[in-house]
């Protein structure tokens, strides 16, 4: 088949780039070549086992027919439990939604709303879904670069100067997928006055690495902050990164009725409800015990700190110490120009990138693919004797590349 019988906004989307590193690690290592793969957005933990365990039950209880289109009643219930109880949010369970996983709940939101012509603002770095699924929904993402002297978050005057008439959403997400980014309650407050006074703006709120939050400090979500955004914001999370559940593929939502309605239209003529066992084992993990939340998030805490100083350390790179998520972004420009170790010329950090799975054996994600260049996306969510090791793998590479131009 030729590019002639595609969709013409799929012949001109690009595939994920964590899933193509993802794929080379896959390769390399079915060539015997041993890899340690720093690039994966998912916990190394197991599911707790009281989430399994519901599971199964649901398997020999007979939960395996098909469920609602928006999810069952009673999942629905505990997700508008969780919004008020976490989140402070005025929401029942008619204010819900339940998804093939949080990719599926931004993907219906978009697709129910953009038309051609449309845009929508993405702040930079961002999650690299998130342009494509706008440009897979025809419209136009419309990219803001937030460089390091504003944090890598979105500010208020940069959120201004990209709003047009043909804005239609912006893309929120904090703590941030790449670089661990947190947004205060003030940060918020002044990106919602901006809001309030854009009326035609929708906002979606990817809140998915809410539970991964370091230092003490306190989650806010956009509608908790400014409750007169709550009527066109799209509030979105999961049980993959708190719970450990990203093979599951459960995402759920609170929005404005007539959003919602959509996107259940939309889904019911796509995947249908989502698997009645995952469901359940959501309903067990929002429910159940809370202990494995703190637990995790002190591991991945202590991870931080530990990637985060060694880095620093490291000839040519150099990284903020990012307040959530599992994530470091680093900055590689000083080893740009230079060439690796066997000689290739690292001329972008797509090079880097490269060059480090390729001579060093350790996977990362290039900044470029979150749209912000030089720098390298290090996922920490690995075990502690794997992390050493990589990050010895990443001192001799940097310091072979430093020394040796």
């Amino acid at each position: 088949m030729t590019k002639q019988y595609l969709n013409k906004h799929l012949a001109t989307a690009k595939p994920s780039a964590t899933y193509k590193v993802m794929d080379r690690v896959a390769a390399l290592r079915a060539a015997g070549i041993n890899i340690i793969s720093l690039c994966a957005g998912e916990p190394d933990f197991d599911t707790p086992e009281h989430i399994r365990t519901a599971a199964i039950a649901a398997i020999n209880g007979g939960h395996t027919r098909y469920t609602q289109v928006a999810g069952t009643r009673a999942l629905r219930e505990a997700v508008a439990s969780k919004f008020r109880r976490e989140n402070g949010l005025d929401v029942q369970w008619q204010d819900t939604i339940v998804c093939s996983g949080g990719k599926q709940v931004i993907f219906n939101a978009l697709a129910a709303t953009l038309n051609e012509g449309d845009e929508v603002i993405v702040p930079a770095p961002y999650w690299v879904s998130y342009p494509e699924i706008v440009q897979l929904c025809g419209a136009r993402p419309v990219v803001v670069p937030c460089g390091e002297d504003s944090g890598l978050k979105l500010t208020a005057e940069k959120l201004a100067a990209a709003i047009t008439p043909q804005t239609r959403w912006l893309i929120l997400n904090s703590p941030s997928n790449p670089t661990g980014a947190v947004y205060s309650r003030a940060e918020l407050q002044a990106l919602a006055q901006v809001l309030l006074a854009n009326p035609h703006v929708l906002v979606l709120s990817d809140d998915i690495y809410e539970h991964l939050l370091f230092d003490d400090q306190t989650f806010f979500t956009l509608a908790q902050v400014e409750p007169q955004l709550q009527a066109r914001t799209l509030t979105m999370n999961g049980v993959s990164k708190a719970y450990a559940m990203t093979g599951w593929r459960i995402g759920y939502a609170t929005g404005p009725h007539w959003l919602l309605e959509a996107m259940e239209k939309l889904q019911g003529q796509q995947t249908s409800g989502a698997s009645a066992i995952s469901q359940q084992a959501a309903l067990a993990a929002l429910t159940g015990p809370q202990d494995f939340i703190s637990r995790s998030r002190e591991v991945f805490e202590t991870r931080r700190d530990r990637m985060v100083r060694q880095l620093n350390e490291m000839p040519g790179l150099s990284c903020a110490q990012p307040g959530g998520a599992f994530y470091v972004f680093v900055c590689c420009e000083e080893l740009l120009g230079k060439t690796s170790p066997a000689g290739k010329l690292l001329a972008s950090d797509e090079d880097v990138a490269l060059a480090l799975l390729n001579e060093a054996g350790v996977a990362v994600v290039q900044g470029s693919a979150f749209g912000l260049a030089p720098y390298i996306r290090i996922a920490y969510a690995l075990d502690d004797a794997s992390l050493l090791q990589a990050c010895a793998a990443i001192r001799e590479f940097c310091t072979a590349v430093m020394h040796g131009s």
